[in-house]
């Protein structure tokens, strides 16, 4: 497992390697990736992807024969190409031209290079697309799904409970331990991206859910394991990101649930829902962990997007 903080471990560095980055990563790229771990405190994961786009970058720019100090503007133009040719979306490719922006800036200023090559060129334009959510219904129907009467059963209601209550990401769900909950309070310490705390309401229901499966299932779970994370795996280890995912998705297909389930849309039913019953969006943002209230906003599009849907259907001079 990779910790907040610590650096990339060797399957995180066979992932760059498989980039085509089989030559040693450049001394500039190293500069800037200590300084967005280090001193920003970037989680591991935006850290590799930073890593990522930049050793893209650098075999690209190598394949033409210069390297960093000499990239102008022309050189990141063909490399944007280069990535709309493989069939990138727009996203990933405005994603690549931020992480250069943010390396080239670092650079500058350490003065490690002379000029910025990114300085004038605009990222391709992104279309918003609003996020899917779950309707009221569908989350009831997925949350009864689990068989109470098995120790997975009793996991995996508590997790989707917690995970709709709190709206936290998949990260923070299977990195999260019992003592992070504060019954009493109501509230469950969440550490999320670049090790930020923050506190998030968690309902009785989901509480309730928890205590239930701290004492009947977790036990059964982790055959005498000391593992300190509260939901295991049937091995008793640490419930990973990939098979919370699949015990999702099969929960989505028992209900019939027709939108391929993510923990992500669970994420967002839970923004959605509560902007829908009058709650603000700076909580809203809180309780998310966005830096950033611009990309809470969304959520608001959302909801006229719906309103609009319901005007449309009853008005009846719509």
């Amino acid at each position: 497992m990779i910790m907040p903080g610590s650096p990339a471990t060797a399957p995180a560095q066979h992932a760059v390697a498989c980039e085509g980055a089989s030559r040693a990563v450049p001394f500039e790229i190293s500069s800037f990736l200590d300084y967005v771990r280090v001193e920003k405190g970037l989680a591991d994961n935006t850290v590799l992807a930073y890593r990522r786009d930049l050793v893209k970058f650098a075999v690209f720019i190598a394949g033409r024969g210069r390297d960093w100090s000499q990239a102008d503007r022309d050189n990141v133009r063909q490399f944007l190409e280069h990535l709309h040719r493989q069939n990138l979306t727009a996203r990933a490719v405005a994603r690549h031209l931020v992480s250069l922006r943010g390396c080239y800036q670092f650079l500058v200023r350490e003065g490690k290079v002379s000029r910025d090559p990114t300085v004038e060129i605009d990222p391709p334009r992104l279309s918003q697309a609003l996020p899917k959510y779950l309707a009221a219904a569908e989350v009831e129907k997925l949350l009864t799904q689990p068989d109470l009467s098995t120790p997975a059963g009793l996991r995996d209601r508590a997790m989707l409970e917690v995970l709709y209550a709190t709206g936290m990401r998949v990260s923070e769900l299977v990195n999260v331990r019992w003592e992070d909950f504060d019954a009493d309070l109501g509230v469950v310490r969440c550490l999320g991206k670049g090790n930020k705390e923050r506190l998030i309401p968690v309902g009785k229901s989901a509480l309730r859910c928890l205590e239930h499966y701290v004492a009947g299932g977790r036990a059964k779970l982790a055959k005498k394991a000391a593992v300190p994370f509260l939901f295991l795996n049937q091995r008793g280890g640490k419930l990973s990101r990939v098979g919370f995912w699949k015990i999702l998705s099969r929960y989505g297909r028992i209900a019939g649930i027709p939108t391929p389930l993510s923990p992500h849309l669970v994420r967002h039913s839970f923004a959605t829902h509560l902007l829908e019953r009058g709650a603000d969006l700076r909580s809203i943002q809180i309780m998310l962990g966005h830096s950033d209230i611009s990309t809470t906003q969304i959520y608001t599009q959302v909801i006229k997007e719906r309103l609009k849907e319901v005007y449309q259907a009853h008005h009846p001079r719509a």
